[in-house]
């Protein structure tokens, strides 16, 4: 019997570790560069979505560029469906449909970051919030639509659907607080994100299918200010 223990250790370590459970108050640690650690989130999503919105907090020390949400569709050329990648000390992209968006932001500091980005095929509109802070508005892709069929991400960017990964793009650092929604927030329900008082509908950490593949931790959050726009009105653990 012994044996047969041994052998599903070995498969569950080999296939990763699944799970829905409620991380508040948690984070994924990502500990060092690598091109396999990642975690893949599993979307309640069932319809094209024309209209999106995703936030998550982050912790790093990176000064090199990487990625903080990887959605790919299945086919070829949809590896950036929807990223949000950043590039250290002031930039932030955001693909949508392969189409790069490149919006300046204020410089890093060593403190959490709350992101959130929202996007309407409708009308292409595109906007990126920092802290609680809108970026100048973009307009990308109207008339485009994400497929159901995808793969969402986190800790690497996906250069293939669910892989493809490069050490020099992964994240390293704290994510917690993963939301994302099939509509385009308010800025009034942006301030409720920030002060975990509005989850997503698609994806929700507070109910997460999530899978870990490689060395990723679950820890508890330590720190809990973040600077700037939100330390004053949304400070937040």
């Amino acid at each position: 019997m012994r044996w047969i223990a041994l052998l599903v250790l070995l498969l569950v370590g080999l296939m990763g570790t699944y799970a829905e459970e409620d991380l508040s108050n948690k984070v994924f640690l990502f500990p060092k560069a690598s091109s396999t650690a990642h975690v893949i989130l599993k979307p309640n999503l069932k319809a094209p979505l024309q209209k999106l919105t995703v936030c998550l907090r982050s912790y790093t020390e990176l000064s090199r560029n990487y990625s903080l949400f990887s959605l790919a569709m299945s086919g070829a050329n949809q590896h950036n469906a929807f990223l949000i990648f950043m590039k250290p000390p002031d930039y932030c992209s955001v693909y949508v449909d392969q189409s790069q968006n490149l919006i300046k932001t204020d410089p890093d500091v060593l403190d959490w970051k709350h992101t959130c980005v929202t996007w309407d095929s409708e009308t292409g509109l595109l906007q990126l919030w920092v802290n609680g802070k809108v970026y100048p508005r973009r307009v990308t892709k109207k008339g485009f639509s994400i497929k159901p069929e995808i793969s969402i991400v986190l800790g690497q960017e996906q250069d293939s659907f669910g892989g493809g990964f490069d050490l020099n793009q992964c994240f390293v650092g704290e994510l917690n607080d993963v939301h994302m929604w099939d509509y385009v927030l308010t800025p009034n329900d942006i301030r409720k994100v920030i002060t975990n008082d509005q989850t997503g509908n698609v994806i929700n950490w507070r109910s997460l299918n999530f899978e870990i593949k490689g060395s990723v931790l679950i820890e508890p959050k330590l720190q809990c200010k973040y600077s700037g726009y939100a330390s004053t009105l949304y400070g937040q653990c």
